[in-house]
């Protein structure tokens, strides 16, 4: 090929250029090099003596080694040697671009050549789907209409059975709003026949709470010591009452001795009956008798009291469980109910 010549008679002077620059890169890196070695040198010249001489002084130049010379041929050839491995490298891809360049015009024109073909195969499969098509679309337009028919038919009964179903449905509903009115109307009586009941639980409660309160102010009421921190009151209401009893129980003997003479007065003497004596006798006897009978229950009251106020609860209504006032207290002897308490009796 002309390219490949060309660049086979232009290759000898790129090998001298690079031999050249390789020889002047080479004597580069030696003379870098030199002065380490002048400085080894110098220290040498410093240890040993120096011989005074009367010639003239020779000039320093850098010295290049033959082995350093050999080095830089070797490594010139080294990459002469690489420029004219890539340089082959290169020549071979331009061959292969070539070939592959080729290789595509060929494959573009029997490319070419199968798509006319193929274009030409699919016009006439073109044309038979088309003719099929045409008889295609008359067969399914004649089926269209024959579904067509039946569809209409299909809908018209379709129509017919939803109207059926609308009025079934609408009665269904009727049934069940009439259904869920009378379990609504059910649920509303239930709900309020809770509601009834849960007041008059609550009520209930309220009742009974307020009994409690009640029952339990009661018996606080009856427990209760109206004038236990009184002291001096009711150490004059135990000497009023002992004093009482005392002249009660005087009474007592007193009536009882009586009734016990009159008896033996009636045994003693003989009373005419005509003129009745003998009946009033007996009769003031039986009132002697009553009065000392009420005078002992007196007695029981006042041992009552006097234990009561021993405890500290004398003065306390036995009937509303109020305190009775100081004044009745002093005034009747004993007494266990107070003023209203004893009227409303």
């Amino acid at each position: 090929m002309p390219s490949s010549a060309k660049t086979t008679k232009k290759s000898p002077t790129k090998k001298v250029v690079a031999k050249k620059t390789v020889t002047k890169a080479s004597a580069k890196k030696v003379v870098r090099k030199t002065p380490a070695k002048k400085a080894v040198a110098k220290k040498v010249a410093k240890k040993a003596p120096v011989k005074k001489s009367s010639s003239k002084k020779v000039s320093k130049k850098p010295v290049i080694t033959a082995t350093q010379k050999a080095a830089a041929l070797k490594k010139a050839k080294t990459l002469a040697a690489e420029k004219a491995k890539r340089d082959r490298e290169a020549k071979a891809k331009i061959a292969k671009n070539k070939a592959l360049a080729r290789q595509k015009t060929l494959d573009a024109a029997k490319a070419k050549k199968e798509r006319e073909a193929h274009a030409r195969a699919l016009a006439k499969e073109k044309a038979a789907l088309a003719k099929a098509k045409a008889i295609a679309t008359a067969k399914a337009k004649k089926e269209r209409d024959a579904k067509a028919k039946v569809a209409a038919k299909e809908r018209e009964v379709a129509k017919k059975a939803r109207e059926k179903a609308a009025v079934e449905a609408k009665k269904q509903r009727d049934i069940d709003a009439k259904r869920k009115a009378i379990e609504a109307e059910k649920l509303r009586k239930l709900r309020e026949i809770e509601r009834r009941d849960a007041e008059e639980h609550k009520r209930q409660e309220r009742r009974e709470a307020e009994e409690r309160k009640r029952v339990e102010a009661l018996e606080r009421k009856m427990h209760s010591k109206p004038y236990a921190e009184d002291t001096e009151f009711l150490a004059e209401l135990r000497q009023l009452l002992e004093e009482t009893r005392a002249a009660t129980a005087t009474q007592i003997g007193v009536s009882e001795s009586e009734a016990n003479e009159m008896l033996v007065d009636r045994e003693r003497l003989e009373y005419d009956d005509e003129d009745g004596s003998s009946v009033a006798s007996d009769i003031q006897r039986d009132q002697l008798k009553e009065f000392a009978s009420a005078l002992r229950l007196k007695v029981d009251e006042i041992d009552v009291a006097l234990s009561r106020i021993d405890d500290g609860s004398y003065g306390r209504c036995d009937e509303c469980y109020e305190a009775i006032s100081q004044p009745r207290l002093r005034a009747q002897l004993p007494v266990f109910t107070c003023v209203s308490c004893r009227a409303s009796v």
